[in-house]
């Protein structure tokens, strides 16, 4: 943390007074030398989880993490065992998804406009309600596909409203100068829920469905309260009337900043190329066959890489050549991808995915971070509703993409051109935005 010393710049005031015999004289005050910076040392991992308002978001985001993984276990489930029907197994995404983009402008506004963790408060506690509603509609056996999909629908909405304002929520909790050490650290913690979330899910469901739902509860619940034990530093709150108070101000900021322009896109295009995640399953039955259990492990492997990954950041950050470290990351992705599509073998795709998800967990910091330093306080939420936009579309349409292109070319020939158009675009992006492969370092 740098802590800047106040500077008396050069000045001379002049004053008089008089001496016990009655005479003037006059008093004159000379500049004072500037004073030097004074610069802390970096904040460790272990530092970190003493701050108490960065452990109790810390904690308060990983069960908010928990009850979206659970949910997601308990929802598709639930709809798939009433319907039997896979169309409205892949509505349950698009009708969670179709929140972020109507409110996207809206959201960002309001995590712009009030008080950062009230509108956390205020998601979570939407959430436990959405929660309630399908713990007894499911409990009275009352529970219909069209209730689901209202109550998905709420879940999108905070969804919407949430994930922007916790991002712009992180920077004001952070000590100064460790925001991507926080970041890795808070990305480690979700890597942990989405590992054990829909495992936990999963098994709660199968005891009783209600089950799965009334712990969702409990966690946001838990979630609501520690988010009000946080103390974040003063929020910036642009003055109403103003260009910077505009609902659209992120999306011209955005455009007005290559570095953040490119980030951004970059993730855009870089995930919508590579999302073989969604090949899995063929992978699983029809090239390494290994049947249900495989397809966890699978699945899970980019998890687990990921995990590993932000256990390194937490402890060393990258403190040199972030931009061209960022680039690098999504190459690794890119070729990571490549591998896995021509692997026969279990060991070489695990290992290939554990690297795709350690690879993209450097690139999500990086780029987070970027977004967070370079974006002024008062627009941080709108910044970040944009960017959320991007990360959910780029995930949803990745996913389509992906499936299209197995149809046409078959998995294999698709994966492995998603994993060449992941690289071309990185080696394209670092000449298009030559301002953003040249940032040196996140101080």
């Amino acid at each position: 943390m740098v802590l800047a010393v106040p500077l008396l710049t050069s000045w001379s005031a002049s004053a008089t007074r008089k001496t016990s015999k009655g005479a003037t004289v006059r008093v004159t005050q000379q500049a004072m030398p500037e004073q030097p910076t004074v610069v802390n040392p970096p904040v460790t991992a272990g530092q970190l989880l003493t701050h108490r308002a960065f452990l109790f978001f810390l904690l308060s985001r990983s069960l908010s993490r928990f009850s979206s993984q659970i949910a997601a276990v308990a929802i598709g489930w639930q709809i798939y065992d009433l319907t039997g029907s896979a169309f409205d197994l892949g509505m349950v995404g698009l009708v969670q998804f179709l929140p972020t983009a109507l409110l996207v402008f809206v959201a960002g506004h309001a995590a712009d406009r009030y008080e950062r963790k009230r509108v956390v408060q205020l998601c979570q506690l939407v959430e436990a309600a959405t929660a309630l509603y399908l713990a007894i509609i499911t409990y009275l056996g009352a529970v219909g596909e069209v209730q689901i999909f209202i109550a998905t629908f709420v879940l999108g909405i905070a969804g919407a409203f949430e994930s922007p304002t916790t991002a712009a929520l992180l920077p004001l909790i952070a000590p100064q100068g460790s925001l991507q050490r926080a970041t890795a650290v808070s990305s480690g913690a979700a890597q942990v829920a989405t590992i054990t979330g829909p495992a936990l899910g999963g098994f709660a469901y199968a005891v009783a469905p209600h089950l799965a739902y009334a712990m969702m509860l409990l966690f946001w619940i838990f979630g609501m309260i520690l988010t009000g034990f946080i103390r974040p530093r003063p929020q910036a709150v642009a003055k109403e009337g103003t260009d910077s108070d505009n609902i659209f101000a992120g999306v011209r900021f955005i455009r007005s900043n290559p570095a953040i322009l490119g980030t951004i896109s970059l993730d855009l295009f870089a995930v919508l190329f590579g999302g073989v995640t969604a090949l899995l399953p063929i992978y699983a039955r029809d090239i390494l066959q290994t049947g249900p259990v495989g397809l966890g492990v699978l699945r899970a492997a980019p998890a687990v890489g990921a995990l590993l990954m932000t256990m390194v950041l937490a402890r060393h950050a990258i403190s040199r050549h972030v931009g061209l470290r960022m680039f690098q990351a999504v190459i690794v992705f890119g070729v990571a991808t490549i591998v896995f599509a021509l692997s026969s073998w279990m060991w070489l795709s695990v290992l290939s995915l554990a690297v795709l998800g350690a690879a993209d967990t450097i690139s999500v910091v990086i780029r987070f971070s970027l977004v967070q330093l370079s974006t002024p306080d008062e627009m941080r939420g709108r910044v970040g509703a944009v960017n959320f936009l991007f990360i959910n579309a780029s995930n949803q349409l990745g996913q389509f993409e992906s499936g299209v292109a197995a149809a046409l070319l078959g998995a294999m020939p698709a994966a492995v051109l998603g994993g060449v158009a992941t690289v071309a675009v990185a080696l394209l992006w670092m000449k298009l935005f030559p301002s953003l492969r040249k940032v040196e370092s996140l101080e």
